[in-house]
């Protein structure tokens, strides 16, 4: 039996239609009407009006054709329509949100789960955009859970050592609670982390092994990638290991750093300066990290860079993506997601700084699919991140954006956004995220669950008392959202 909330009356357009709300509902609500056309049509409740009687409009988002596709109607509802509460089974079918798969929350407003297919993360690649404390890193965390539990290889960059506390079980008494209401238990992933770091165990504790990188036998072109140089510099270092490798097999930086040491040419000590300060990193070893140990089936392994500064993670980025994108093409290593945290740091958009790690990042957002390399990437600063790279994202999870410049980026670079779109965007409350993905047939407001582990950043998650009062207000909050167009 459908539940009776209101009968069409008053302006009625194509695409939208204005109802006397004659039982409960509330703003997002997701309605059907009937009509004698096109069958059961689903909309959404955009806006109340309190005034003699409950007034209210509705957004068409539309019905499945007989090829299962989501169809606008070609004629409008007819006044005097009844108008019911849209039922769980028509909501699902109708936006195509499928059981299993990634479970990322519920359907703002109703108890309806919603999931993302594995396939797609991994094959299609995915961004998470918000402004600084909005819960970005948190929806990364989640995400992260459902991969591991589907035991998809892992490689994490980890500017701020957010994703540590992935080991042990969420123990914030509020999120708790609300775990029933998502379906969850609290869970720690001990066993399935692996953490590392390219300092050393007195500046990060909490690391589980050291990371290296292969010192041995650097080429022009890998050093040329890391730093740039002038073409008398380039000569410099050309000539200079040109001449190593004459009278050795395998060489060191202290190698080259002794060799360009030895030329006439001013150009060498730009070159020792930058030579120099790799070496004294300790990063280089003949026993480096090997990718294989490092990409395997139920594993997440996260490289922790706290205390690094920003030139060795860009170079540790740079070595890293192009091991990892070279070890899937060669089958050395299974499917994997790479996930890159602070993304605008490693893959800037042009005219914002260089990273030698932009041109392999780009290749990967490229090809990656092609070979089961999978790109989930993170940033508080969309316009600061290669538009290229998230052009690449099929799906997008986008929390609050405020400043302007990261909503006219966003609104270049992906399709569905409108000028609707980017006033959502601006009032998403905390806990909220906007989802597009190629298996749902249209943006969805997404209520994400609570993490079952730990949560890293929750100090810098929760910076503000304005985000605490949007976190507490979440239903008041959305009474101001504009509906999402088809």
């Amino acid at each position: 039996m459908y539940k009776l909330v209101g009968v069409v009356t008053g302006e009625v357009k194509l695409h939208e239609f204005e109802f006397v709300v004659t039982g409960e509902v509330r703003l997002n609500e997701y309605v059907k009407v009937w009509t004698e056309q096109d069958g059961w049509i689903l909309a959404r409740v955009v806006k109340l009006v309190e005034v003699e009687k409950k007034k209210a409009t509705a957004e068409v988002i539309g019905y499945k054709d007989e090829r299962g596709f989501l169809t606008q109607p070609d004629s409008t509802v007819s006044r005097d329509d009844k108008v019911f509460k849209a039922d769980r089974a028509f909501i699902t079918e109708t936006l195509g949100l499928k059981s299993g798969g990634i479970y990322l929350g519920l359907l703002e407003g109703r108890n309806i789960p919603v999931y993302i297919r594995k396939e797609e993360l991994i094959q299609k690649h995915c961004s998470i955009l918000a402004k600084t404390g909005s819960g970005k890193s948190y929806t990364a965390g989640v995400l992260i859970e459902e991969l591991l539990e589907k035991s998809v290889p892992l490689l994490i960059i980890d500017p701020h050592g957010e994703y540590v506390t992935l080991k042990y079980e969420n123990r914030n008494e509020e999120e708790r609670k609300q775990m029933e209401k998502y379906g969850i238990a609290p869970r720690g992933y001990a066993s399935r982390v692996v953490v590392y770091t390219p300092a050393n165990f007195s500046i990060n504790p909490n690391a589980d092994r050291l990371f290296r990188i292969d010192g041995i036998n650097l080429s022009v072109k890998e050093l040329y990638d890391l730093f740039p140089m002038s073409d008398a510099q380039l000569g410099v270092l050309y000539q200079s290991i040109n001449a190593i490798k004459s009278q050795k097999e395998f060489y060191t930086i202290e190698d080259i750093i002794k060799k360009v040491s030895e030329s006439k040419s001013s150009a060498r000590w730009r070159i020792i300066h930058y030579l120099e300060r790799i070496r004294e990193t300790g990063i280089l070893s003949d026993s480096p990290t090997r990718i294989e140990e490092l990409v395997k089936r139920g594993q997440a392994s996260i490289i922790d860079m706290k205390g690094a500064e920003p030139d060795l993670q860009r170079l540790i980025v740079y070595r890293l993506c192009k091991e990892v994108f070279e070890g899937r093409k060669m089958g050395k290593i299974p499917p994997l997601m790479l996930v890159v945290e602070e993304a605008h740091n490693f893959c800037p958009e042009r005219g914002f700084e260089r990273a030698a790690s932009s041109n392999i990042l780009r290749t990967i957002a490229s090809e990656g699919r092609k070979f089961g390399l999978g790109l989930l990437v993170i940033s508080q600063r969309p316009a600061r991140v290669d538009k290229n790279v998230i052009s690449q994202c099929n799906t997008q999870i986008i929390l609050r954006v405020t400043n302007p410049n990261d909503i006219r980026a966003l609104s270049k670079g992906l399709e569905f956004m409108s000028s609707e779109m980017e006033e959502v965007i601006k009032r998403i409350p905390q806990g909220v995220a906007l989802l597009s993905s190629p298996s749902i047939e249209m943006p969805v407001l997404v209520d994400i669950r609570v993490r079952k582990s730990e949560h890293g950043g929750r100090a810098v998650e929760f910076e503000s008392e304005e985000v605490e009062e949007v976190q507490t207000s979440k239903r008041g909050v959305l009474a101001r959202l504009f509906s999402i167009s088809a």
